[in-house]
Parts: C-alpha cells; structure tokens; sequence
C-alpha cells in the first residue's frame, strides 16, 4: 500500500510505503553509485495477513532473548529495543490510528528466525469487519462489471 502527499507548494510528493518493501533507487542514478547503503544494515517493512498486521525486519542476527518490543501508549507507536543496544526502532500502526483505536499491548508478539525478527499485532474485530465490508462491496463492483468482454463492431 503505497501513499503519495503533496509537498510544501502542493504539488506531488514522494511516495509514502506503507505495507510491502519500498521500491529500489533508479540504478542508472548517478548517486547510487557513488554511495551506496550497506547490504547488511537492517530492512524494516510492513506484510500483512488476514488476520493480523506484521512487520519484518531482516538482517538481525541477535537471538530472540535480546529483544523486547512493547506498547507506548502515550505515543500511539510501538516500540523495538535490544538489551545490547545494537537496535532501536519505534513505528506507529496507521491503520489503528484511522480507526481511532487503541494499542493493546496483548495483541503484540514477536518471534526471530533466520536473522529476521517478525513482529505480530493482531488485528482488532473492528478493522476485520471493515475489511470484510470492503470486500464484498469490491465482489459488487466486479460482478456488475462482468460480462462479455469482446466489443464485436461491424
């Protein structure tokens, strides 16, 4: 899910990757060959499932006992934090914030696997009806759109 804002004089912005991996830089960009990021520095993206939001981030070789993540409230975000501090990351859920709900810190969990830390919020009963409403109202504009595609003119 990809979103675009308008700059400062309203004109298009850059876009806004909010679920999925972002796309790459142009390689014939004159700037990704001068510098360019490290392979092994930490990816954070967002994949959903049906029934809960998850977030991965690659290229964290710690075990499992050296994170904790938790719920700041106040802030309406969530928070990742390692004891050895080697990784801090704090993102907001938007969805939730749409919706106005809560945090709940009992719908979040995390597990580790293959130097990927994959972090798990269940998705709350509202946002699942939402989106069941949403797709039955796109099945309704699919099947009114249905039919013979092949215009024959003679």
């Amino acid at each position: 899910r990809r979103w675009r804002e308008k700059n400062t004089l309203g004109g298009s912005g850059k876009w806004q990757v909010e679920v999925g991996e972002p796309t790459s830089p142009l390689l014939g960009a004159l700037e990704s060959e001068l510098i360019k990021e490290s392979s092994s520095n930490p990816v954070f993206m967002r994949k959903d499932t049906l029934s809960s939001f998850q977030w991965r981030i690659r290229n964290l070789p710690y075990p499992k006992e050296v994170y904790s993540v938790s719920v700041e409230k106040e802030q309406r975000c969530c928070v990742i934090r390692t004891t050895n501090k080697k990784y801090y990351k704090k993102f907001s859920i938007p969805d939730l914030d749409r919706y106005q709900l809560p945090l709940d810190a009992a719908a979040l969990s995390f597990t580790h696997a293959n130097n990927t830390l994959i972090i798990t919020y269940q998705k709350p009963k509202e946002i699942l009806a939402a989106e069941e409403q949403l797709q039955k109202e796109l099945k309704k504009i699919k099947a009114a759109n249905s039919g013979d595609g092949d215009c024959k003119t003679q």
